[in-house]
């Protein structure tokens, strides 16, 4: 294998265990966004989109030689090399290697793009379940502020009808905290409608990870058939040449 194959067979590897790591169920989203917040990360992230696009590019570029080459040594299929079986030999190792170098290539392209997605996925998921933390505390204050207020109007209105007042006064010295009462009661019902609203986004993020992560595991058992193949035709291969 050449050097370029090599450093894009490791960046494969590479690219599984983080893919994997990422899919690792006890740890949390929150926890996982803490980790993209550190200070080596968002300095990485600073070039982040940069070097993505690099090695999108060269991920690229080597998938299409690699694809070039399958097509240049499946000449074999097209011509009559019978009477040569040393050129059909070196012609099945290098469509062989061809063949391998396209896999590692292909793969290589669609992990970086699947570990991209599930990162930001993770990013996501960790901010709706904060804002959703936030929204709840937020109406449960404001539920426990209205319950108050009321509590405190009635306990007056009590005060006032044992001195003695009559209902009407009574009434008009109530209007204020009555409608005050409503204003509340609004606040709390938009409140719980922004909590819902994030709730079922926060069930959007959740059903997107668990997919991606069913895909990665997809991924992850065709590389590791793969490459049992791969074993298969090299251990052929030696016998041949033996």
């Amino acid at each position: 294998m050449s050097l370029q194959w090599t450093a894009v067979a490791t960046f494969l590897y590479a690219e599984v265990f983080f893919v994997l790591l990422l899919c690792i169920p006890f740890i949390s989203p929150k926890r996982w966004n803490k980790v993209f917040k550190s200070r080596i990360i968002q300095t990485i992230a600073l070039y982040g989109n940069t070097y993505f696009m690099v090695a999108l590019a060269i991920l690229v570029f080597l998938l299409i030689d690699a694809f070039r080459e399958v097509r240049k040594y499946s000449v074999s299929e097209k011509v009559d090399l019978t009477n040569n079986p040393t050129a059909i030999e070196h012609i099945h190792m290098k469509l062989f290697r061809a063949q391998r170098n396209e896999y590692i290539a292909g793969f290589a392209l669609l992990l970086c793009l699947l570990l991209r997605r599930l990162t930001t996925l993770l990013s996501q998921q960790a901010s709706l379940m904060a804002s959703n933390e936030a929204f709840k505390k937020q109406a449960e204050g404001a539920s426990a502020a209205a319950k108050k207020y009321m509590e405190d109007n009635e306990l007056l209105q009590e005060k006032l009808r044992d001195a003695g007042l009559e209902v009407p006064e009574g009434e008009k010295k109530g209007a204020g905290p009555q409608e005050q009462n409503k204003t509340l009661k609004e606040e709390v019902k938009t409140l719980k409608e922004e909590l819902e609203a994030t709730k079922k986004a926060l069930q959007k993020s959740d059903s997107d990870v668990r997919a991606m992560k069913k895909q990665a595991a997809n991924l992850t058992v065709e590389y590791d058939r793969l490459l049992d193949e791969h074993s298969k035709l090299l251990a052929s291969g030696d016998k041949k040449s033996d």
